[in-house]
């Protein structure tokens, strides 16, 4: 399958008449200062912009400036306004281009020339990063002709694609503010970025193999078999680490924003000893294949906007259908979808060059292999993603065989972004991180700043200026001490760039959690208020917030936890949203949680926990446990010890699921429910299998339909036809007794996409306007961004003022240190 044209484009101007025209009389020369706002930094817009000016006779000079770019540029209208039309429908492939803001000047009759001139002093404020870019199809020509002075290099990039954010210190995106400062580079590359007729001008990541970085091969702990070759340093790196690859070993190789555990994936004991040394025993692995034709080998690419997805430049991994018959053992047991990535990196296309042999050209890129690997994040179980070559050597020995790593530090952690696809449904982003971040989300309106720090689980970080949000790549669960270290280190960068106190912070109501505790640090040490938003109103403020709604609205969260306004377990929440605050109005009919946070390890726990709430003191026995513990539960949930209520529909999942005898002990999160998923097919609701009490929709009736089936693809089924007609109904209900039509649905559940589809069918012809999310998770990697959006809301009320802190005390953050 062809590569995409449209990566072929490269940065052309096109269109633009060349030369100043010259009319019957004199010529009249203007002049005009352009400030260009978004991401035009890093992207090879300073040499188009010399291209241009060039072609047009303009004569002036650009500059990396505080809010983007600045150009000073004179000569003819008609050429001034090419030049300007230009600017904005013809940028690089990389440039966002938010606003153009032209004023006129009085003419300098000395210029001649048009030039690229040193950053301004103060540009480090406000300039933008784009996001890293997988290789480009230029530079993959020239990156396997061989006799090239690239062929082979690892780190080959050009103004159109490479690394950009995890190489970057600070802002503006100059060479000195990122880590290929260290790297001179020789005569012909500062040729080259000197020429502008290469697609180098001005690139400042240009390297070759004589002045660049380099890779460097090396075994972990006790030398394995063929370890020999370690000490042959004239042996190619990649060479190598392909062979330990061949040979079923697992090599770290380091990416972009961190090191990746690679391993064959067609070698069921090479995955299992993965899973088992990285402690991941059924969580779904993702996996790396060299280009479109090998994948169509593998998934479901009927749908061309999918395959699109796969090859853009951001190179996430797509969770795509797997095709039947297509299984790799170990890779996603019990599961129908499999996650593939394309490459991101130069090593990672030579290390399929290496596979095959190295052969010549580039044909081979566009035909399908037989090469698929297991490409995932190199951590230990509820660590941060290493991302340093000395921290690899601790964190990764036992887990890795050998690693293949390089001497260009990692300026970010910036972990694979992960994209859920489908043919009936727009993608849906379940990880925004590498090739997405930093590119700022908008807001619905202007407002003033405010520093969102997110959730316990899939935590990340916003901070928000006029209309637009930076949040930041996924960061993990806060769990231990590194991952809470990490979000420390991320608010500092945040707040470093931005060099500015926020007029607020916002975060979760949980008072224990540890996101909690550094917000209030940090807005009593500012005296700036501290804004609580509750979880589920965070989950539907992102969704309105992500698609410009700023009225009423109802929201439906779905979701596994969060701590409710009355302190309880909620998930299955019905709110009406309305001027950043949040009203609930009903709730899904609530299961005890036997053993609180165990019940939402163990579906059989929640089975029993369900069968209970439908006949007390029958103690029906659930599938695979044995009586003596079913009746040590049951004594337990009549006592209620231990056993607070929950209305989370996640818990509701795995009651369904311990039913049907699926998936007895979770060992990742949502497990039970995506299992149940993939058994799901097509089926009718059952009739009156849900009841509406006031705003309260009751399951119970359906569970009870349910707990008599044997069969778990036919309860799997009945359970997702039948929640979806019931949300429907409920949401239905609430629109006759609200009058309001606008609906966001929210939360982690919203990642099913047979009950995403089920849904929408049955609210197709109602009337309503249904707002999902999109470019941003449905899950907890979008609270801080909810929390940031409802708290600008709330910022804008006379109310706010009660939500001040006390006087300002010192930070008591180690590596906090706002900017004061």
């Amino acid at each position: 399958m062809a590569r995409l044209a449209a990566r072929r484009a490269g940065a052309r101007a096109g269109g633009c008449r060349s030369g100043a025209q010259r009319g019957e009389g004199r010529i009249v020369i203007e002049r005009e200062r352009l400030e260009v706002s978004g991401v035009v930094q890093g992207v090879g817009f300073r040499p188009f912009v010399w291209r241009l000016a060039r072609r047009l006779n303009l004569s002036g000079e650009i500059r990396n400036g505080t809010h983007g770019v600045h150009i000073d540029v004179q000569g003819e209208r008609r050429d001034l306004d090419a030049f300007g039309a230009a600017l904005t429908t013809r940028p690089p492939p990389l440039a966002r281009i938010e606003a153009v803001q032209r004023t006129p000047d009085t003419p300098d009759p000395i210029r001649r020339h048009f030039r690229i001139a040193d950053s301004t002093d103060d540009a480090q404020a406000q300039g933008r990063v784009p996001a890293d870019s997988a290789p480009c199809d230029p530079c993959l020509d020239e990156l396997f002709t061989e006799g090239g002075r690239r062929w082979r290099h690892p780190f080959i990039c050009c103004t159109d694609c490479g690394p950009r954010f995890t190489l970057t210190d600070r802002t503006p995106y100059d060479r000195a503010h990122t880590s290929m400062a260290a790297f001179l580079p020789c005569a012909r590359c500062a040729a080259e970025y000197d020429d502008p007729a290469d697609r180098r001008f001005h690139a400042e990541t240009i390297a070759c193999p004589e002045c660049g970085p380099r890779l460097r091969f090396r075994y972990l702990g006790v030398p394995v078999s063929h370890a020999e070759l370690d000490g042959q340093p004239d042996v190619d790196p990649v060479a190598r680490a392909w062979a330990a690859i061949s040979r079923g070993e697992i090599v770290a190789v380091e990416g972009l924003g961190g090191f990746q555990l690679i391993c064959d994936a067609t070698n069921p004991a090479a995955v299992a000893r993965l899973r088992e040394r990285k402690r991941r025993p059924a969580k779904p692995l993702a996996l790396l294949v060299s280009n479109l034709a090998s994948a169509a080998q593998w998934v479901d690419l009927a749908d061309e906007a999918n395959a699109e997805l796969l090859a853009s430049a951001a190179r996430p991994i797509v969770v795509l259908p797997r095709l039947d018959g297509q299984t790799l053992a170990g890779v996603a047991p019990g599961l129908n979808r499999l996650g593939l990535m394309l490459p991101s990196t130069s090593v990672q296309y030579l290390l399929f060059h290496q596979a095959l042999g190295q052969p010549g050209g580039t044909q081979w890129l566009d035909k399908a292999q037989p090469v698929i690997l297991v490409a995932t994040s190199a951590n230990r179980s509820g660590e941060p993603l290493v991302a340093d070559p000395d921290e690899a050597d601790d964190m990764l020995t036992g887990i890795a065989d050998a690693i293949l790593d390089h001497d260009r530090r990692i300026a970010v952690r910036c972990d694979d972004s992960v994209v859920l696809a489908a043919r009936s449904l727009p993608p849906l982003t379940l990880r925004r991180a590498r090739g997405y971040v930093p590119e700022p989300v908008p807001l619905p309106a202007d407002g003033p700043s405010v520093l969102a720090l997110g959730a316990q689980k899939k935590c990340t970080v916003t901070l928000t200026a006029g209309r637009f949000a930076d949040v930041s790549p996924y960061l993990g669960d806060l769990g231990s001490p590194n991952m809470c270290e990490l979000l420390e280190d991320t608010v500092e960068r945040y707040l470093r760039c931005r060099q500015a106190v926020p007029d607020a912070v916002a975060c979760d109501r949980q008072p224990d959690l540890y996101s909690t505790r550094v917000a209030e640090r940090l807005a009593g040490h500012w005296n700036v208020p501290l804004l609580r938003v509750q979880h589920h109103h965070a989950h539907v403020a992102a969704v309105l917030a992500e698609n410009g709604h700023t009225g009423p609205a109802l929201g439906l969260a779905l979701d596994g936890f969060g701590w409710g306004d009355d302190g309880g377990a909620w998930g299955g929440e019905l709110l009406l949203v309305e001027d950043g605050h949040a009203r609930r109005l009903g709730h899904l009919s609530p299961l005890p949680l036997p053993g609180a946070d165990a019940a939402a390890r163990a579906p059989w726990r929640m089975a029993a926990a369900l069968l209970h709430t439908l006949e007390p003191g029958a103690h029906r026995l659930p599938p695979t446990i044995d009586t003596t513990t079913a009746a040590r539960l049951y004594r337990q949930i009549e006592r209620g010890f231990n056993c607070p209520a929950t209305t989370s529909l996640g818990r509701w999942f795995d009651a369904i699921a311990g039913l049907a005898g699926i998936c007895p002990a979770q060992q990742y999160e949502g497990e039970a429910a995506m299992k149940l998923e993939a058994l799901s097919r097509p089926a009718v609701p059952y009739a009156q299998g849900w009841r509406i009490d006031g705003f309260d929709l009751d399951l119970l009736p359906l569970a009870r339909r349910l707990v008599n089936a044997r069969d778990p693809a036919e309860i799997a089924s009945n359970w997702h036809a039948t929640l979806a007609a019931a949300l429907g109904d409920w949401l239905c209900h609430a629109m006759r007794a609200t009058g309001i039509e606008t609906i966001a649905l929210a939360g982690g559940c919203c990642a099913n996409l047979v009950l995403m589809s089920g849904l929408r069918d049955a609210l197709r012809d109602v009337g309503c306007t249904l707002l999902q999310a999109g470019g941003l998770p449905p899950g907890d990697d979008a609270i801080s961004y909810g929390q940031a959006w409802a708290a600008i809301q709330q910022l804008q009320s006379p109310a706010v003022v009660s939500c001040r802190p006390g006087a300002a005390r010192p930070s008591e953050m180690k590596g906090i240190r706002p900017c004061v």
